[in-house]
Formats: C-alpha cells, structure tokens, sequence
C-alpha cells in the first residue's frame, strides 16, 4: 500500500501570480461575474469543470484570489461624476495633504505615483457643481501646489470589486 506525502502547511504555499494563460482568463471570467459556475467556467475555457475547481483552489489557496463580491450597477450605485485627479504635493507637508484628503467622502482612491504627479485620486461627486468645488477644496489645501483633473465620460471596462 502506498504511503500518502503529508500536504504542506498552508503558510508554504506559493504567494504567486497566476501561472498561465487559463488562470488569467479564468479570473477574469470571475471578475466579470463571480456567480459563474463551474461548469459554465469550463465550457468557457474549454477545461473540464474538475480542472476548474483545482484552479481555484490553487489560486485560493495562494491568495490570488481572495474573495467574491457584488458589484452595483449604475442605477444601485452612487449616481453622479467621477474624475481622476492629479496632485503635485509639497514633500514637506505631504502627510498633512494625505490627513486632510482621506476626511473627504467624495475620495474613493489615493494612490501614490510615478511620472508628473506624486498623487492621483479618483473622486465621486454627485454633481459637477459638487466636484467643482470639490476641486477647489482640494488646490486650496495648504501643500498643494499643483492639480490636474480628468473627467470621467464613460467606463469602458471595469474589473474592481
């Protein structure tokens, strides 16, 4: 009778990357509905469903994947305008601009950059007049030395949870 390896603990695994083109396809068919099934996801890939279910334990298990959500459509969803914003900042002050960013409801995202800005923030606003004086909040903040504001017209792909 053969003798089983034990399974590596969990903290061993790899934190990797998907591997391969079919785990990138395959997330991606998640993003675009987390509720698919397994067998849906097989015919789609053109795997069997038991391939399916290995890849996402893999991936599970390694972290790629973390969970599965519900994204609102845009009638359930905060109706109004979105924009990107480009902030050039003060090295001295940054922290205080970062404190006072973060207070803003409006704020979904801050992310620290490469290239012209040192920040780029993705707003939503209600209304233009709301981002508009928004924007004027934002180049007011002691710090802040310069801003450049793209406005979102139409979401084209949109993979975040």
């Amino acid at each position: 009778m053969a003798t089983r390896k034990p399974l590596r603990p969990r903290e061993e695994l790899p934190q990797a990357a998907p591997k391969d083109s079919l785990d990138r396809e395959l997330i991606a068919l998640l993003q675009a509905n987390a509720r698919e099934s397994v067998a849906n996801l097989g015919r789609k890939l053109g795997v069997a469903r038991t391939t399916v279910l290995a890849r996402l334990a893999r991936l599970e298990a390694s972290s790629v994947i973390v969970g599965y959500t519900v994204r609102l459509g845009t009638e359930a969803s905060d109706q109004g305008v979105q924009a990107y914003v480009g902030i050039s900042i003060n090295p001295k002050l940054q922290r205080e601009v970062i404190k006072r960013l973060t207070r803003l409801p409006e704020l979904r995202q801050l992310a620290s950059v490469s290239g012209e800005f040192d920040y780029m923030a993705l707003l939503r606003a209600p209304t233009t007049m709301r981002l508009d004086a928004l924007l004027d909040e934002i180049g007011e903040l002691e710090g802040v030395l310069r801003t450049t504001t793209s406005v979102v017209l139409a979401l084209r792909v949109d993979r975040s949870a």
